[in-house]
């Protein structure tokens, strides 16, 4: 029985996850597996690889060959150099353990660094709702000093106007009339 590393498809249609996992190179690719070593998704941005190493290394170690992609996979990760130099599956186990222990994740222990997953949630309906009572209180701020500015520009031309003219609105005196019409 010939073992391979490879990519066993998993997710919904048309949004791809992959599980490398350890299997029978004549089992078809989401049949039976032997082992789940690690987790593929190409969709993340970037995308994220989660390799056990110490599986990894103890399958390679036993002679399983990996998929071009799976060994491309491993080269990213650094368990690929890790088998290459010859670390031990039990040596990596024990940093592995301590490393979980720490709070950290178990694919991470020869010091790749891997980029913190953005959190994205969604925001809730009272989250929502209290951005956009901020948003109308924020536009009725910036409305309030705009209005008194235009009251402002526009009271000083109303009285100019009233003093070079009487206003229609306000009774003329006779006398005035009379003087006016010669």
């Amino acid at each position: 029985m010939t073992v391979r590393l490879r990519l066993m498809r998993m997710g919904k249609k048309k949004q791809p996850t992959y599980r490398i996992v350890a299997a029978d190179q004549r089992a078809p690719r989401d049949g039976k597996f032997i082992e789940i070593v690690g987790v593929y998704d190409p969709r993340a941005n970037p995308s994220r690889v989660d390799i056990t190493q110490s599986k990894a290394v103890n399958w390679l170690r036993n002679g399983a060959q990996p998929s071009e992609r799976v060994q491309k996979l491993l080269e990213m990760s650094g368990t690929w150099d890790a088998f290459k130099e010859g670390v031990t599956a039990e040596s990596l186990s024990e940093k592995e353990a301590a490393v979980v222990a720490e709070g950290g994740n178990a694919w991470n222990i020869l010091g790749v660094t891997k980029p913190a997953p953005e959190a994205k949630k969604r925001p809730s309906k009272k989250s929502l709702e209290k951005e956009a009572e901020a948003a109308e209180a924020a536009a009725e701020e910036s409305a309030a000093p705009e209005a008194e500015a235009e009251e402002a520009a526009e009271a000083p031309v109303a009285p100019e106007a009233d003093a070079a003219e009487p206003a229609a609105d306000e009774e003329v005196p006779p006398a005035e009339e009379a003087k006016e019409d010669e």
